[in-house]
């Protein structure tokens, strides 16, 4: 029993709680081993929302973030597999947003919404909607999450492919277990006065950070909102 609970102790003493305003994560290289770890207390998600901002320099196919059950291992997945598509996985299944232009060594804002009430998602890429799509409905996404930037899991908490890694800079990541509304999502992609994410707050982030995967300094913070 003493020794669960020092196990116990050391897990969570991995995790810190920052405000994240002004910093972005780096991940600095290809690989199978640099990604952070993000926490959560919620464990049922009827919807969710996802938003960040992101910069790489490949056209490489790659992961933007993954959230794994210990039943689906692509519970709540957006990935890149190749130009202009980004990909959706909800609870194993998924559906390709075409069209999508995302040119290297640019910031672009991303959010992505999800409902199990009628199966359908939406991103807002750089200030445009898309239409909606049918990826997975009347299922929640349940169990204890385990989720991830920098790497797509391929199985829970592992798995990595280091072709399917993240390389470049990630900041302003927020969660709900909600969908939020056209005007909700504009507002966090102006950097206007929008609620944080209930589920993950760049403002108060539980994180690990793992291999060479780092925060830095967002040069860019003084002309846009955190």
């Amino acid at each position: 029993m003493e020794k669960l609970l020092l196990v116990t102790v050391l897990f969570a003493s991995c995790y810190a709680t920052q405000d994240l305003s002004g910093k972005l994560f780096v991940f600095p290289r290809l690989g199978g081993i640099d990604h952070v770890k993000l926490a959560t207390t919620k464990t049922t998600f009827n919807a969710a929302t996802v938003c960040f901002r992101f910069i790489t320099d490949t056209t490489q196919g790659y992961s933007l973030f993954s959230l794994a059950t210990p039943v689906h291992k692509n519970a709540f997945i957006l990935y890149k597999p190749k130009a202009d598509v980004i990909r959706v996985h909800v609870n194993d299944m998924a559906t390709d947003f075409l069209a999508l232009p995302t040119p290297p060594n640019t910031w672009h804002s991303m959010c992505t919404t999800w409902s199990s009430d009628d199966g359908l998602s939406q991103l807002l890429l750089n200030g445009k909607l898309t239409i909606k799509r049918y990826v997975a409905s009347m299922k929640p996404i349940s169990g204890v999450p385990s989720i991830m930037l920098g790497q797509e899991q391929d199985s829970y908490g592992g798995g990595f492919d280091a072709k399917q890694s993240f390389i470049g800079m990630m900041s302003k990541v927020h969660m709900w277990d909600y969908v939020l509304s056209p005007t909700e999502l504009r507002a966090y992609e102006k950097g206007e006065n929008f609620t944080p994410g209930n589920v993950l707050n760049w403002r108060a982030l539980d994180f690990q950070q793992v291999g060479m995967a780092s925060v830095h300094e967002d040069p860019e913070h003084v002309v846009r909102c955190t």
